[in-house]
């Protein structure tokens, strides 16, 4: 057994067909078939049913193609810790974000760190906490960036900081004239959610006991994809939505006139950098962690701010 022939069957598996895994290693299909009947017979398990087309893995040898795939992610990861040893920052670092926290983070910290590692590839996908998860446990990524806390005893959290949630409201609701507003008094009937899958959907229906509510006279159902979809519906639909701090940034003045905080203890959620427990790139890691500090705005980061905070609980995820 080799590390090659480990490569062969995750490449047939990825095209479900020989003659295009052959092309994409660079022989001949003869050879792959060959080297790939040798590694079955070794283990003494058949990883492919050639007689379905397209082929496809049986129960076991999808197994094995899982194992490939992480000890071909843990050779890897050997070669870009050996490089780091040496002070370089190279290879390949793929992340995953969820989206209600892409669009304003990674704008403030991406530039300056891409201009740290000019040598390091970079690949980011906006995705659901689950998503996120799923991906780093079988290689896929290497960093999520999400709200934390999983309780996942595979995973690592970095914790990076804490951050506020505003009420966003149109200006004929009658809570528009408080400074701040209590969880309780808001109309759960002209609530704006997100779409399910979303980890702050499920933080703000704990925040506001949404489960303890009957909305059953609402005559309108709508969850969007996004928090910029939640601030345009309020603005055109009337109604109310939950936004996190950095979206606040974002917003025009007349839109900032529309935010109203939480009463003291305000609710915040918990952001961090989540890894493998055994995740070898811990220097990268923790440069990655100084630059997207450093790049934060001084409300997130002020200490007397923080102390008027509580961390919002999350609710299992449902996809």
């Amino acid at each position: 057994m080799n590390f090659q022939q480990l490569e062969y069957i995750l490449s047939v598996d990825k095209h479900r067909h020989f003659a295009k895994a052959a092309a994409e290693c660079f022989i001949t299909q003869p050879t792959l078939s060959m080297m790939i009947r040798k590694l079955e017979e070794e283990l003494g398990i058949k990883i492919f049913d050639r007689s379905r087309q397209p082929v496809v893995p049986t129960k076991e040898g999808a197994e094995i193609i899982s194992r490939a795939r992480e000890l071909l992610g843990k050779a890897s990861s050997l070669k870009t810790f050996a490089a780091e040893l040496k002070g370089e920052i190279t290879g390949e670092l793929h992340l995953g974000i969820i989206p209600t926290l892409a669009p304003y983070l990674l704008p403030l910290f991406l530039k300056s760190f891409t201009h740290k590692y000019p040598h390091l590839k970079i690949f980011i996908r906006e995705m659901v906490t689950t998503d996120i998860v799923e991906n780093i446990k079988t290689g896929h990524l290497d960093i999520g960036i999400l709200a934390t806390p999983l309780g996942d005893l595979q995973l690592s959290e970095t914790v990076l900081f804490n951050e506020e949630f505003f009420v966003y409201i149109d200006e004929k609701s009658s809570g528009i004239r408080k400074k701040y507003l209590l969880p309780r008094e808001i109309d759960i009937n002209q609530l704006w959610l997100l779409e399910e899958g979303h980890c702050m959907r499920n933080q703000v229906f704990n925040l506001c006991e949404l489960k303890k509510h009957d909305s059953t006279g609402d005559k309108l159902h709508y969850e969007a994809g996004s928090i910029e979809t939640l601030i345009n519906l309020v603005d055109n639909s009337r109604g109310i939505t939950i936004v996190p701090l950095l979206a606040t940034r974002l917003m025009k003045p007349a839109q900032k006139k529309k935010l109203r905080q939480f009463a003291a203890p305000r609710p915040v959620r918990e952001i961090s950098l989540v890894t493998m427990n055994d995740f070898p790139r811990k220097t990268l890691l923790e440069n990655m962690r100084k630059i997207i500090l450093a790049s934060l705005p001084a409300v997130i980061t002020d200490a007397e701010n923080r102390k008027s905070m509580v961390k919002m609980k999350k609710l299992p995820v449902n996809n």
